[in-house]
């Protein structure tokens, strides 16, 4: 029998840190250390698995925002996963413990994890950072330039959490950069906030469920115990389903309202749904993980067949009239705070322009579905996108939707010089102020400057392959990538998918938690 693993976990009790959990426990040589947080829930679920679980569990309450929790939990640890996060839609309404969890939490879970050595980490992050896509630009990779979304301070908190890691000095991590997580209760957990109407139609989404990324993480760990992964350590990959699990967000609207006898044109109108600023896209990249590590299982179709087996709500509910469900259920969230709808109500101007581009644009939707481009149904307004077409893994490059990177991504690695690090921060309108790096090191700190003149340290890996640049130019609760796309070719590239040139606005929150716009920085 294997040597005993000490894994600690923060996060353990969220949707994906469940199945986490329990899948990590059928491996009879692992056993958990797990930080929860002190609440009624937590405390329950804790009870459930020391009971089931005995002595291969050991659960104590605290936070990740206190330094003393994080280094209890980590001591003696072999590998830290990290999943602790407080996500939308609490994260849009309670920014102190988005920012606490998502990015303070991170930072001292990095501290502890230096202090221990040879203790390995694996960091949750999210696909949220690249911000928004469209069919411009559907395929996106690890190294693209990552833009959250306006007002989204769970994907900027999530940027700087990175960040830590990539700066730090702990020996083995990775950063997993999970996408849309599909799970039982996803469509009744949506239909509390207004966060449901901020995706967009046509947004191209890579779903992945909680089962097969727990699946992922315990391969992680035993593949890693049978034979340490060397290279697979010190890089950031993007987590997706794969081929079998890429949609829009029509296409995942289509497939959840089928359980309940329709589909989205009779529960939704177009204008209740953001036309930008979401997050998601297919992953060029997200075959590097299952080519190793062989988690996925089944596809969209199957997940949503399971959930209409397992839900007792979803058969009663084709027997509801549409018209009713439609107004129960979907109607009276309009008028949440997190509603688009009510933003409008509200002449809340900044969240308009951010999600719609303008009031005109709001007013277009309601013109109605027969006016409304689907790029599921090749709509002519998108001129000659064929959809099948953009699917095609093999033409990505050939369709021109591979964003450059600004430096020569056929070159070898270890070939790569100060000359490369010069290119790839002029393309990103600044400079690499380091004069000399030993080729091929990609680890150590070089010294940079951004277009706005801030000096930086960074890793070539964080800017060259993780997409990472200037954090002084960015703020947990203000985006200004209008004024920074301006100088910046390598955020042009996709900030322009879905913002005109023309636009020069800066979107923040005042210390109230106001969401307001001005013109100019």
């Amino acid at each position: 029998m294997k040597e005993e693993k000490i894994i600690a976990l923060t996060g353990a009790s969220g949707n994906m840190g469940v199945k986490v959990t329990e899948s990590l426990l059928s491996v009879p040589y692992i056993k958990l250390r797990i930080l929860f947080l002190d609440t009624m829930k937590d405390r329950r679920l804790a009870r459930k698995w020391k009971k089931r679980y005995r002595n291969r569990i050991d659960t104590f309450f605290g936070n990740v925002g206190i330094m003393s929790d994080c280094e209890r939990l980590v001591v003696n640890a072999d590998y830290v996963i990290n999943m602790a996060a407080v996500i939308p839609p609490q994260a849009d309404h309670d920014h102190v413990s988005s920012e606490e969890a998502n990015s303070k939490g991170v930072e001292n879970i990095v501290k502890a994890v230096e202090k221990n050595g040879e203790t390995k980490l694996v960091h949750i992050s999210s696909v949220a950072i690249y911000g928004n896509r469209n069919y411009l630009h559907p395929w996106g990779r690890v190294g693209d330039p990552l833009l959250p979304s306006a007002y989204d301070v769970y994907a900027m908190a999530k940027l700087f959490g990175e960040r830590a890691v990539l700066d730090s000095d702990i020996k083995n991590w990775v950063i997993l950069r999970q996408t849309g997580i599909l799970y039982d209760k996803l469509l009744m957990n949506n239909v509390s906030d207004g966060l449901m109407f901020h995706t967009c139609f046509n947004t191209p989404i890579e779903w992945v469920t909680d089962v097969d990324t727990a699946k992922l993480i315990k391969n992680i760990i035993t593949q890693d115990v049978e034979t340490p992964l060397g290279g697979f350590w010190k890089k950031v990959y993007n987590i997706g389903g794969g081929k079998n699990y890429r949609t829009t967000g029509y296409g995942t609207f289509n497939a959840g309202f089928a359980l309940i006898g329709g589909g989205v044109e009779d529960f939704l109108r177009p204008e209740w749904q953001a036309l930008r600023n979401f997050h998601c896209m297919w992953f060029e990249d997200g075959n590097v993980l299952e080519e190793k590590f062989h988690f996925r299982n089944s596809s969209l179709s199957e997940f949503w067949t399971g959930v209409a087996e397992r839900n007792k709500y979803m058969k009663a509910a084709k027997f509801i009239p549409v018209s009713v469900i439609r107004k129960v259920v979907f109607e009276r969230l309009l008028k949440n705070s997190n509603a688009p709808l009510r933003w409008v109500r509200d002449g809340n101007y900044g969240r308009i322009n951010a999600f719609y581009g303008s009031i005109d644009n709001f007013y277009e939707l309601k013109k109605g579905w027969e006016r409304f481009p689907l790029i599921e149904k090749g709509d002519k307004a998108f001129g000659d996108f064929d959809y099948e077409k953009a699917l095609d893994e093999s033409k990505i490059a050939q369709n021109g939707y591979r964003l450059n990177h600004g430096f020569d991504e056929e070159k070898p690695i270890c070939e790569l010089d100060i000359r490369d690090m010069q290119r790839a921060a002029a393309f990103r309108g600044g400079e690499c102020l380091s004069t000399t790096m030993i080729k091929g090191d990609l680890y150590t700190k070089l010294k940079w400057r951004c277009s706005e003149g801030h000096e930086f340290y960074a890793t070539p890996y964080a800017v060259l392959f993780a997409g990472h640049w200037c954090n002084e130019c960015l703020s947990l609760y203000k985006w200004n990538f209008d004024a920074l796309a301006k100088k910046n070719p390598f955020y042009a590239e996709v900030w322009y998918d879905s913002h005109e040139k023309k636009e020069n606005y800066t979107y923040y929150f005042d210390e109230n938690g106001h969401a307001l716009i001005k013109e100019g920085r």
